[in-house]
């Protein structure tokens, strides 16, 4: 597993969410469309991925699936998959992924976390140093360690 600096990631992937932003609107215009991820908080080490979240309506989940596919991307195998998550990958070879996610669902952490690390030096270097700790471990051990992590930051006040 590869990490990058944020000067070597951040910049492109702003840019490429902005896109996407535009092509989910256009498709889904009331869902909420957020940058999360490490690429979406300052000065945080990453693989250099980007991770959207689409926030909908429960009853509306299922379509939004359906026509955020359409954008080319498939649903993520080996990971979680609810009535209220649903996550997509990219098929054409960009590292983007959608967290489709229904609002007040148990899901809606990601942009709190995102929240709490864009007010916290600190535990965006928690963080960093947690993700440079994972260099040679599995994509399941990464998975692991960082969510015991996202755990406790979501636990903070």
């Amino acid at each position: 597993m590869q990490f990058y600096k944020p000067n070597e990631y951040q910049t492109s992937c702003e840019n490429l969410f902005r896109k996407y932003e535009l092509k989910i609107t256009a498709l889904l215009p009331s869902a909420a469309i957020e940058h999360i991820g490490a690429s979406s908080i300052p000065n945080a080490v990453s693989k250099g991925d980007l991770d959207i979240l689409v926030g909908v309506n429960g009853d509306k989940l299922e379509q939004a699936v359906r026509l955020l596919s359409t954008l080319g991307f498939n649903e993520k195998k080996d990971t979680l998959r609810t009535p209220e998550l649903c996550m997509l990958e990219n098929s054409s070879g960009e590292d983007v992924a959608f967290q489709v996610v229904a609002h007040g669902s148990e899901f809606d952490f990601f942009v709190q976390f995102r929240d709490k690390l864009r007010k916290s030096s600190e535990l965006v270097k928690q963080y960093n140093e947690l993700k440079m700790s994972c260099i040679g471990l599995s994509h399941q051990e990464y998975r692991q360690k960082k969510s015991v992590f996202i755990k406790r930051v979501l636990e903070l006040a």
